[in-house]
């Protein structure tokens, strides 16, 4: 086997292509799974089983059913019922939805982690039950799941290759596509195998600064 840096010239065009695709359903996904997550773990504590009963069915569903298969139902039989996205904002949705269902379970941890003083001091100053979430419950809570949180956005990048599936090309899909066109498999995968050390590396290494920031 002989490297063709040539075939790596080649490719790279259609690399910082994938890439940004890539960036763009990790950012967005992890915007949808950190927001709906917290929304789920708050919704699980009203006391009434008729809005924690359906949440709790529809996101152990989720969780425990794989996320190929709940990007092809949404992609393909949505449209049956006249529900249609893109392939990147279904790619989105989905990768979004599904760890949202894990972010849950994180959020539920570190709200139970805030010492019961901290509910008592709000109760004894009055605070309205907005206020005291917003200004004393979440914050402490947040802070604590940052390392759980920052874990599931480097799992999210790793699913991103699934979107392949559904006609998104982000970097396996355009090095896949580049391969097939020009029989050139080694160079165009080595890059992305290398890309996604770096980017799970200097995520890792921003999860950390903000670890510290927070501690301190």
């Amino acid at each position: 086997m002989k490297w063709d840096w040539s075939a790596v010239s080649d490719f790279m065009p259609h690399f910082w292509d994938g890439l940004l695709v890539t960036l763009q359903i990790l950012v967005l996904g992890s915007l949808v799974s950190f927001g709906l997550g917290l929304v789920w773990a708050l919704l699980m504590r009203v006391p009434s089983r008729w809005v924690t009963w359906p949440i709790g069915v529809v996101t152990e569903f989720v969780r425990n059913t794989p996320l190929l298969v709940q990007l092809f139902f949404l992609f393909y039989v949505l449209p049956e019922w006249n529900i249609t996205f893109s392939a990147l904002t279904t790619g989105v949705v989905a990768i979004g939805l599904h760890y949202s269902t894990y972010t849950m379970q994180v959020y539920r941890a570190g709200i139970e982690g805030v010492p019961i003083g901290q509910w008592e001091a709000a109760t004894a100053l009055n605070l309205p039950l907005r206020r005291t979430w917003t200004a004393v419950i979440l914050p402490q809570a947040i802070r604590r799941v940052v390392p759980a949180l920052g874990n599931y956005v480097i799992s999210m990048l790793k699913d991103t290759p699934l979107l392949m599936a559904i006609t998104v090309l982000e970097m396996l899909g355009e090095a896949r596509l580049f391969s097939q066109q020009n029989f050139q498999f080694t160079e165009p995968l080595t890059v992305i195998g290398v890309a996604f050390i770096i980017i799970s590396y200097l995520a890792s290494l921003a999860l950390r600064a903000l670890e510290r920031r927070l501690v301190h």
